[in-house]
């Protein structure tokens, strides 16, 4: 199930829930932040290619290719028996920007997004299904939990990919995180 908490940036300690999808999208439709569902063209194997996960969405990722111009898309994995997990989620976790969109659909398993926006902070919880469009130059910080189990569609402007500039901000801290989130929103 998808979620989107809507916080004040001081205090992560209440936020107002969301569940329902089109309620999420409107919300973050207000914010700029583009929030959809995919289905594949044909069913995937559990070991499918990356070109194979890429044609089964062609015609999605063509449209957004379209839309903003992206250059290149590319299929990430992340599972927990990785064994720089931890270095990666360290990484995500930190507040930042980037100068390009962030555009994550996810094929399996969840993610957690933070976008801080405006003196509030939008904690969207993406699934299986669920793409989102992040804004260049959105403040914002990614949490995969403590075991990662995720495997995301990426598209990219620019030939360099994920390239971020880190606020310095520790704000990320005073939020639940992944773990703390979804066992929360799935109680």
């Amino acid at each position: 199930m998808s979620a989107l908490t809507i916080y004040a940036d001081n205090a992560p300690e209440q936020g107002l829930l969301y569940i329902d999808f089109e309620d999420i999208k409107d919300q973050l439709t207000a914010i700029g932040v583009q929030f959809e569902r995919w289905t594949a063209s044909c069913e995937l194997a559990a070991n499918a290619s990356t070109d194979d996960v890429i044609a089964a969405y062609e015609d999605s990722i063509e449209r957004l290719k379209q839309q903003y111009g992206f250059q290149s898309v590319d299929v990430i994995s992340l599972k927990p028996d990785h064994p720089e997990k931890a270095a990666f989620r360290q990484k995500f976790l930190a507040e930042h920007t980037h100068s390009d969109f962030e555009v994550r659909f996810f094929i399996e398993g969840c993610g957690l997004f933070y976008l801080h926006v405006d003196g509030k902070v939008y904690a969207i919880l993406c699934e299986q299904g669920d793409l989102i469009s992040v804004p260049a130059h959105t403040t914002h910080w990614f949490d995969m939990g403590e075991n990662p189990n995720f495997k995301c569609i990426r598209l990219f402007t620019t030939a360099e990919g994920w390239v971020a500039e880190f606020t310095g901000s520790d704000i990320a801290r005073n939020f639940p995180t992944y773990d703390q989130y979804v066992a929360v929103v799935r109680s």
